[in-house]
C-alpha cells in the first residue's frame, strides 16, 4: 500500500497522526464523503476520478472501514462501476478486531431499475441493500430478491428519513454516503448529515451536469457545521466537519 504523508494544518499539534486517528470515530448517523473541484463540480464527465487523486482514494477506502453500511445513489453505482466493498489487509484486520463484518452497499433508486448484471450484485460478499419505492420494489422479481435486501421507503420517491430508519432497524447505524450530488442534496435538505468529509480538489472543470432528480425542498436557512480538522496532501485539502448539536 502506498503511504502518503499527510500534513495537518489544523490543529497545529496533530503532525504525525494517521488517517485512522482523524477518521475512525465515525458517529452514529450519516457521514458524507465527497470531493469537489474549485468551481464546485462533484465530477468531470460523469466520473469522480478526473478530479480525485491517489490520496483521496486512500481516504475513501479508509472511511469504508469505519461504517456499517455504504450508501450510494443509483447513478453513482452506474457511473463508477461499483462492486462489493473491498478493504486492504490492515483495515480488514481492524474490522475483525472490532467485531464488524464487511459493510454492505445500499443503493438508492426510485425506479428499481438497476444494472443487475454488475459486479455489485453478482460478486461474492455481503448482499447489497436496495432502498427503493413500493413501485420500484414491485419491479424486483424473485431472482433479484434472492440476492439483495430490499428496503421500501416511500411510494413514488424514496423518503430519506424512512431510508435511514430502515437501515437503523437492520442495526446499520453508521452510514457512509459516497454520493452522488442529488442524494447528498436530499440528505442535506432533510437535515440528515452528521459528519462531512470534504476533499477540495485543485481543479477547474467548467459546468458539469448533475445526474439524478432532486426532489427535496430547499432549506429555510443554511446549516452550520463545526470544523474538526484540515489536512493537506499535495495540492488537495481534506476537511472534516461535524454537526454542531446532538439530535437527542
Amino acid at each position: 500500500m502506498t503511504v502518503h504523508r499527510w500534513r495537518s494544518l489544523y490543529p497545529a499539534h496533530a503532525h504525525g497522526r494517521t488517517l485512522h486517528d482523524f477518521y475512525a470515530d465515525a458517529p452514529e448517523g450519516v457521514r458524507v464523503n465527497m470531493v469537489s473541484s474549485l468551481d464546485g463540480a462533484a465530477a468531470f464527465g460523469g466520473r469522480v476520478r478526473p478530479i480525485s487523486n491517489p490520496a483521496d482514494h486512500q481516504l475513501l477506502r479508509s472511511l469504508r472501514a469505519y461504517c456499517d453500511v455504504l450508501l450510494v445513489g443509483a447513478g453513482t453505482i452506474r457511473a463508477e462501476r461499483y462492486g462489493p466493498v473491498t478493504l486492504d489487509a490492515e483495515l480488514r484486520r481492524y474490522r475483525r478486531e472490532q467485531g464488524y463484518s464487511p459493510p454492505p452497499v445500499a443503493v438508492v433508486t426510485n425506479s428499481g431499475n438497476l444494472p443487475w448484471g454488475a459486479a455489485l450484485f453478482t460478486a461474492e460478499g455481503p448482499h447489497p441493500i436496495v432502498i427503493t419505492t413500493a413501485h420500484g420494489a414491485a419491479r424486483c422479481g424473485p431472482d433479484v430478491q434472492s440476492v439483495v435486501d430490499i428496503v421500501v421507503a416511500g411510494d413514488d420517491y424514496v423518503d430519506p428519513v424512512a431510508m435511514i430508519e430502515g437501515l437503523r432497524d437492520r442495526g446499520l447505524r453508521r452510514v457512509l454516503c459516497e454520493g452522488g450530488p442529488a442524494l447528498l442534496s436530499t440528505l442535506v435538505a432533510h437535515d440528515l448529515v452528521d459528519d462531512m468529509c470534504f476533499t477540495l480538489s485543485p481543479t477547474l472543470t467548467g459546468p458539469q451536469p448533475i445526474a439524478g432528480q432532486i426532489t427535496a425542498p430547499a432549506l429555510d436557512v443554511p446549516q452550520t457545521l463545526r470544523l474538526r480538522h484540515v489536512l493537506l496532501e499535495g495540492e488537495y485539502l481534506y476537511m472534516r466537519y461535524q454537526r454542531l448539536h446532538s439530535r437527542a
